[in-house]
């Protein structure tokens, strides 16, 4: 089965051996993003709507380079720092998603990469054949 990867070039993809997304025939799976700015910092400290919707512009990005869409999306995990904030992050998702829903997960976590991170969404998508 043929196998088309995508990169954002952040360093932590070549650091730690991973690729943005990889579609394997109609299914494409996009890894944990983070809210990272354009020069690899952390976008919006301390705003989790904002650091939410910068992850799924990333994740949009990568599926828009495997010929895919967020509508294409089947499958949101939603990695988060700060349960007591999930309204912030839930409101960010229902933006980009409410059209089209997937099935979601929310978990706290103890702490991401950079302590200035609040959220890591994760993806996986199906795409017609």
């Amino acid at each position: 089965m043929q196998r088309q990867r995508t990169f954002s070039g952040t360093t932590w993809e070549t650091k730690a051996g991973y690729c943005r997304a990889i579609r394997v025939g109609n299914h494409i799976y996009v890894s944990g993003t983070a809210p990272v700015d354009e020069q690899g910092g952390v976008f919006a400290p301390n705003d989790a709507y904002s650091q939410t919707k910068r992850c799924l512009e990333i994740i949009q990005k990568a599926l828009q380079n495997l010929s895919a869409d967020l509508q294409t999306v089947v499958r949101t995990r939603v990695y988060v720092t700060d349960m007591k904030r999930w309204t912030e992050y839930a409101q960010a998702h229902q933006e980009c998603f409410g059209e089209h829903p997937p099935a979601n997960t929310m978990v706290e976590i103890q702490a991401l990469v950079d302590p200035a991170m609040l959220v890591e969404v994760e993806v996986e998508a199906v795409c017609e054949d």
